[in-house]
């Protein structure tokens, strides 16, 4: 028997419900959710159910809301109770950086109208009398309106509103094989019965457009079917519970749930006991890495309280009635974990309309955020949303599932589940994964590393090989960054970059497909490079690349690490059937220098027969040439706005080079430097970044990037881009550039912006102190009539109120004469 749907969502727990209720608002009725047994079966039915407000990234708080505000309501929608407890929510605050840190979350929740509390510690005590022991805690974070629910029960309830609809769910129904057919649809089989089912002469198949991986901690089994590594990887928590407790009972109320970074654990009422969930901060154990049984249903894992001793003993401090309970209850399961701890939500590398809706560690609180904007992606083509930071293609492929890699980070993540998220910091977990062949030597110079998309990449150089001390301050970096973007801008600088996606587009229609994608012209001839932004049919800005032209038929991009899955996926999937391209991912065989600064030219030109002058080798131009005998493809391009040239080479030949260009350099005062100068260079002069200036969320308009928009030729996108700049009511924010009256810490993105009668009207997207401007600066969201240069307005910088003044020029170099010298 064959059947057709759009789409089929394999997994019965609360993301993938969530997704299918949030499909079914959105009119994709025609979609049919299997499960092999029961719905929340897998790891769903044992959470502890909590529901936070809290959390350090906006966008996942956007998120978090959408639990919070659909649970309470679903009763009256479908009849059946969710479970809710709104009894609010207290995370307790030590450290001078952990106040820093729940400071820095008010603030941003504040930005979109989340109800925030700094509370003392007698009014925490108040609020819990059962917290006795607060002589270590400085403050907490109350968050009212949160609290916690019954796992089955809200799971349960979204499924019936998403039947109601139209929706159909086939529990024990297993998934025995999917293929991708031809046609681009997808082809499942599956088994009734679940595991239980006669076997292949019971199964049948399902056509579908559309099909997603919402399988919890069968994710990665389920992507081996059609040869997809998720990274994902299964850690057992547990959590106790007590028997009644006198004092629990004589509160009379239901406390709010509490998070204590001391203890590590989460503290919460059940029934008239307590329910205790530690994370050890040390011996976690990961569970079903070389795959987990299928036939397990409702399944617990034995239970290890001896690993939880140190947690279960500052617990026995902080409530001591504790210490004299007894443990009716011990729940042991496994939870799915991702090496950065984010759940999968989008495309999955390089299939089409094959999506992930997995990964959460508190699936819970994430389902119905996830299903909400994963239904916009997967309807419309993007989100209401910045989803960059759950988009399954932020991980590279050294991060599959049974990887060192993915394993160690999977057991870090979890020991630190409630230890504060420091600026800059990069844990050692699992490191290092990529590495280039100059490594070894940027190291012996102090490099202090960070890694992205797994590539080590200097942040900066310690000169006393002095690590830094993370602070949402200025740190002890500040001083050595100084120096580095000094010594660039009144010399010469060399940075590694090579951790930067490249591509190579090649064939007689290379030039029609980018010319389609690009919102700006492409090159006009050979060697011409060009700046452009690739949109969505709404004109959320996608993606952002720089191309050069190095024949009519053959061009050469280059954009962020992070986005290279996702930029190959969307040049690859955008070409029409019979275009004669050819799109190549040369990033792993690619060695890239930036040799930049006013004495560039003088390092670069006794080690090359090309001419470097100016008349011939003009600003936004591309050759191939040999530098030091090594063929490069030479872009006289910088980031940092200065003279200089990226110079991209193999990466068999890249120790040769820096050889040389670091000797060339010497005479010259050539300073090495790291991703923190480069953006400080790149704020001072005003350069806008993708992921967080430029999303999805905005079109070319709102972000001022109409010099980089050729609306007189038709591209993907323009319509909706057009509509945005001719439509007939303001816009509702435009992105500014501005000097701040900054004390000890500057703008770091997603601090809220207050007009003069105190109401957010915007929000900040990223910003430093400016080195050689001797200027904090920043780029930030704002309503449209503060956009005037002069114009004034506040931001709330870790709990103060600093104003931001609108500058009409970039603060460094605003006749742009440095990078044409």
């Amino acid at each position: 028997m064959t059947q057709e749907a759009r789409c089929v969502i394999i997994g019965g727990g609360a993301m993938g419900v969530g997704l299918l209720y949030y499909l079914a608002q959105e009119g994709w009725t025609d979609t049919i959710l299997l499960e092999k047994g029961e719905l929340t079966s897998g790891s769903t039915w044992h959470a502890a159910g909590l529901i936070p407000n809290f959390i350090g990234d906006l966008n996942m708080a956007k998120v978090h809301e959408e639990a919070v505000a659909l649970y309470p309501r679903l009763e009256a929608e479908t009849g059946l109770s969710a479970g809710w407890h709104g009894c609010g929510a207290i995370r307790l605050a030590r450290t001078d950086d952990e106040v820093d840190w729940h400071r820095y979350v008010h603030a941003m929740l504040t930005q979109f109208g989340i109800e925030s509390h700094l509370i003392g510690p007698s009014e925490i005590r108040e609020r819990h009398p059962l917290l006795e022991d607060l002589s270590d805690v400085q403050f907490g974070f109350y968050t009212p309106n949160d609290g916690w629910t019954d796992p089955s029960g809200c799971t349960n309830a979204m499924a019936r509103g998403a039947r109601n609809l139209g929706c159909e769910i086939r529990r024990h129904t297993m998934v025995t094989d999917m293929n991708h057919l031809p046609d681009g649809r997808w082809e499942i089989i599956a088994t009734p019965g679940g595991m239980h089912g006669k076997g292949a002469d019971d199964s049948y198949r399902i056509v579908c457009e559309h099909v997603v991986n919402a399988a919890g901690h069968y994710a990665p089994q389920l992507g081996a079917m059609v040869c997809l590594d998720v990274p994902i990887v299964s850690v057992i928590h547990q959590y106790l519970v007590t028997e009644p407790l006198p004092a629990m009972i004589d509160l009379g109320f239901e406390p709010p749930v509490t998070r204590d970074p001391r203890a590590s654990c989460y503290y919460r009422r059940e029934i008239d006991g307590l329910l205790v969930g530690p994370y050890e901060m040390s011996d976690s154990r990961v569970y079903g890495v070389e795959g987990i049984d299928w036939a397990h249903d409702f399944h617990l894992t034995g239970e290890n309280v001896d690993v939880l001793e140190e947690c279960l003993e500052y617990t026995a401090m902080r409530i001591p009635t504790f210490a004299e309970a007894g443990i009716k209850q011990i729940v042991s399961g496994p939870i799915t974990h991702t090496p950065d701890s984010g759940y999968l939500m989008g495309p999955a590398p390089g299939l089409r309309n094959y999506w992930h809706c997995n990964g959460a560690s508190i699936g819970i609180t994430q389902g119905p955020g996830a299903g909400k904007y994963l239904a916009q992606w997967m309807v419309h083509g993007q989100t209401e949303i910045n989803v960059r930071g759950m988009d399954p293609r932020r991980f590279g492929d050294h991060t599959g599932p049974r990887s060192t890699f993915a394993i160690a980070k999977a057991e870090d993540e979890y020991h630190e589940m409630y230890q504060v998220r420091l600026p800059g910091e990069f844990r050692a977990a699992g490191r290092p994964q990529k590495t280039n062949p100059i490594y070894d030597r940027l190291d012996r110079l102090g490099a202090q590393w960070q890694e992205v998309y797994g590539w080590e990449r200097p942040q900066y150089y310690s000169p006393d090989g002095t690590g830094e001390r993370h602070s949402f301050r200025r740190s002890n970096a500040f001083d050595p960054v100084g120096d580095e973007v000094r010594g660039v801008r009144q010399r010469v600088g060399i940075a590694d970059i090579t951790a930067f996606a490249s591509f190579e587009v090649v064939g007689a229609d290379a030039a029609a497909l980018l010319d389609r994608l690009s919102a700006n012209r492409l090159p006009a001839r050979d060697g011409g490079i060009r700046l452009t932004h690739m949109l969505t049919d709404l004109g959320g800005i996608e993606c952002e690349m720089t191309i050069a032209r190095l024949a009519p038929d053959r061009f050469y991009l280059t954009s962020a690490i992070m986005g290279q899955s996702h930029d190959l996926d969307w040049l690859v999937q955008n070409v029409a059937a019979g275009e004669d391209v050819t799109v190549s991912d040369v990033t792993d065989s690619t060695g890239i220098l930036a040799v930049t600064g006013p004495r560039a030219r003088d390092v670069l030109a006794p080690l090359t027969g090309a001419d470097l002058s100016n008349e011939a080798f003009r600003w936004l131009t591309a050759a191939e040439i040999e530098v030091a005998g090594v063929p490069c493809v030479a872009l006289r391009v910088s980031y940092v706005g200065e003279l200089g040239w990226e110079l991209h080479c193999g990466m068999d030949r890249l120790v040769e080079l820096y050889d040389a260009v670091v000797a060339a350099g010497e005479t010259h005062g050539m300073v090495h430097f790291g991703s923190y100068a480069m953006n400080v260079m790149r704020i001072e002069k005003a350069y806008k970044a993708w992921g967080s200036e430029l999303t999805t969320e905005i079109t070319p308009i709102e972000a001022r990037l109409e010099r980089f928009v050729d609306l007189s030729r038709p591209f993907v996108g323009r319509d909706a881009t057009v509509a945005r700049r001719d439509q007939p009511e303001p816009l509702s924010m435009v992105l500014v550039y501005c000097e701040v009256d900054a004390t000890d810490n500057d703008v770091r993105g997603n601090e809220p912006a207050f007009d003069g009668d105190g109401n957010v009207m915007g929000i900040a997207t990223s910003g430093t102190w400016g080195h050689t401007v001797g200027r904090s600066l920043a780029f930030v969201y704002v309503a449209p009539e503060f956009e005037a240069p002069g114009s004034t307005f506040e931001l709330d910088l870790l709990g103060d109120r600093r104003t931001a003044t609108v500058l009409a020029d970039p603060a460094y170099d605003p006749a742009n004469t440095a990078p044409r010298a």
